[in-house]
């Protein structure tokens, strides 16, 4: 399956070199198709969402609607569970925030792990100070994995809500979530499930989890910037307050007081991102379509191109992982080898990656990742692999 050619950008040139795109655990490159989505709603019915009678405002918002009811397909969801956010990030906010505060107290904790992304972090930290709660933290193995064992006897410490992500951004490790909700769930602690890596690369099925919240982010998986999901399980979304308030999320409205509508609409205050939202349901097509195909693995490809450099340093080792590979060179900085590369046409990431608690984990500062996705293919591994030892060379 050749996609290559949905995507104009990858006809261009970086640094006068054919691009070869490896950073898409960052931000996925977006199919013309989905492109197109966006431009007819500005093109055919860009009127306003849930506020007009007129035939434009309709078209809007019955495409509006629909993008719903099709992103909860994409997750098995039902259309009142699915909550359109700017970001994944905005997301689990969202969650900290409008639940953390009625369900938190002192002496309570929140559980994550080392590996977490930045933004599965911060939100709990500030609602955690607020409410006088605490967050204690689940190291990850040497390999990269969550030792089950250790999970049990941290949900022994009065957590209330466990915040984690079901695939690392540095590691790749896909983490046994279903598993982990239902021993979290044993002891009536909630889950949420930070799926911004998982979702562009596994198939989800939310009420096969039992998962209470799950976040992901479109741009990640095809999407448009800027719009994202949040799902929660309808009698916990009706029982939260609205993280953010204006228009159109109200029932009534004096100068006194205020009552909310119900979910999914109250947690959607003001004009909504209807454009980026109705392509967000292409996106979720594309790859559907793309998951069905088989025939696209370069995980175990690129971790066996990848070992045979010398120097090298692989950073986790999971059995199940997505198709992420985070690595130094002995010798030579992450950063000065992203510079290399990028003047060879290559683009990978160098730095912390928004995971500061796991680099202190690993005891270093930053590293390089390479990451794959459906129209990348072996020869843009080869071809990877050909330049670091080129960059070796040269910088070491």
């Amino acid at each position: 399956m050749n996609i290559k050619k949905d995507f104009p950008i990858l006809t261009q040139k970086n640094r006068d070199k054919p691009l070869v795109y490896l950073d898409s655990a960052a931000t996925s490159l977006t199919p013309t198709a989905v492109v197109d989505s966006e431009m007819k709603y500005y093109n055919e019915y860009g009127g306003s969402v849930h506020r007009s009678v007129y035939e434009l405002g309709e078209k809007a918002t019955n495409a509006y609607e629909n993008s719903r009811k099709n992103l909860a397909n994409f997750i098995g969801a039902d259309s009142s569970e699915i909550i359109f956010t700017k970001s994944a990030t905005e997301s689990i906010n969202l969650v900290a925030d409008s639940w953390g505060k009625e369900n938190l107290k002192k002496g309570d904790f929140i559980l994550l792990t080392n590996m977490e992304h930045h933004s599965n972090i911060i939100p709990w930290q500030m609602i955690s100070k607020r409410t006088e709660s605490k967050i204690s933290y689940l190291k990850s193995k040497d390999d990269g994995t969550i030792d089950l064992n250790d999970y049990k006897k941290a949900l022994e410490n009065n957590i209330k809500i466990v915040s984690i992500t079901h695939a690392s951004n540095v590691f790749g490790t896909i983490n046994p979530i279903k598993e982990m909700i239902e021993i979290a769930h044993n002891k009536g602690v909630k889950v949420l499930v930070d799926a911004c890596q998982s979702a562009p690369h596994l198939k989800i099925d939310v009420k096969d989890l039992d998962c209470d919240f799950l976040a992901f982010s479109g741009h990640k998986m095809f999407g448009p910037t800027g719009v994202g999901i949040l799902y929660g399980k309808n009698h916990i979304l009706e029982e939260m307050d609205p993280y953010q308030t204006g228009g159109g999320i109200i029932e009534t409205v004096t100068m006194e007081k205020s009552t909310w509508t119900h979910s999914p609409y109250k947690f959607e205050p003001g004009s909504p991102m209807a454009a980026q939202a109705i392509a967000l349901s292409d996106a979720a097509d594309y790859l559907d379509k793309c998951l069905a195909n088989e025939t696209f693995n370069l995980e175990e490809y690129s971790r066996e191109k990848m070992k045979s450099i010398n120097g090298i340093k692989i950073y986790g080792d999971a059995e199940e992982r997505t198709p992420i590979i985070s690595f130094n060179i002995e010798g030579v900085h992450s950063l000065d080898l992203a510079h290399f590369l990028d003047y060879e046409g290559i683009t990978i990431r160098s730095g912390h990656h928004c995971c500061q608690p796991l680099m202190e984990s690993l005891n270093i500062s930053s590293c390089a990742r390479a990451s794959f996705y459906f129209y990348n293919t072996k020869d843009d591994v080869d071809f990877l692999v050909k330049k670091i030892n080129k960059a070796i060379k040269i910088l070491k």
